[in-house]
């Protein structure tokens, strides 16, 4: 039987606990998983308003984890964020995943968010609340999210970050490819 690979997730979100298992279930089909959840504090806003907030978020919610489950094999924080410009509102999500040597990151698709509900963001409320008071939704950050219910569940908020998680395991699938180079053999 093969060995137990632990995942731990810096979030109890459980579709951002799903997707990060299936992108390791679709990167590495032989292994066995164990995916766990933790409460891991962002250290940015409630809804990150730009790229590099996000990424930061995402970054620190790894951390967290790391600190909180250190023997795990893996670890990876999410964080979704929106940016502001001059054609509107759009929302993407920042994956960072950590082996015990590399860490791989990547960024969802971007997409654009109807003005009523970036008015609600722009007044302070998160972008979750401002989908369920918009749409007549109740937790759907728990559920679809914006995308699912922007495509009519033809991309939902799993699909959206399964895919860039799969492209932050790059790194992992191809760990010698990303060694720092002090850890290369030479």
């Amino acid at each position: 039987m093969p060995e137990t690979r632990t995942i731990a997730v810096g979030s109890q979100n459980p579709v951002k606990a799903n997707a990060i298992r299936s992108a390791f279930e679709q990167m590495f089909p032989s292994w066995q998983l164990e995916v766990e959840t933790v409460a891991a504090p962002s250290g940015v806003a409630d809804q990150p308003m730009s790229d590099e907030e996000t990424l930061t978020g995402s970054r620190n919610r790894l951390a967290a984890t790391r600190s909180a489950k250190p023997n795990a094999n893996y670890w990876a924080g999410i964080e979704g964020g929106i940016e502001d410009g001059p054609d509107g509102m759009n929302a993407f999500a920042w994956i960072v995943v950590e082996s015990r040597q590399v860490t791989g990151q990547a960024r969802t698709a971007t997409f654009p968010l109807p003005e009523g509900v970036a008015d609600l963001v722009r007044s302070g409320v998160e972008l979750g609340h401002a989908n369920d008071q918009i749409f007549g939704r109740h937790d759907s950050k728990h559920h679809e999210g914006a995308i699912g219910i922007l495509t009519h569940n033809v991309i939902d908020r799993k699909m959206l970050y399964e895919h860039a998680a799969i492209l932050a395991l790059v790194a992992v699938k191809n760990e010698e490819l990303y060694l720092p180079a002090n850890l290369k053999e030479g």
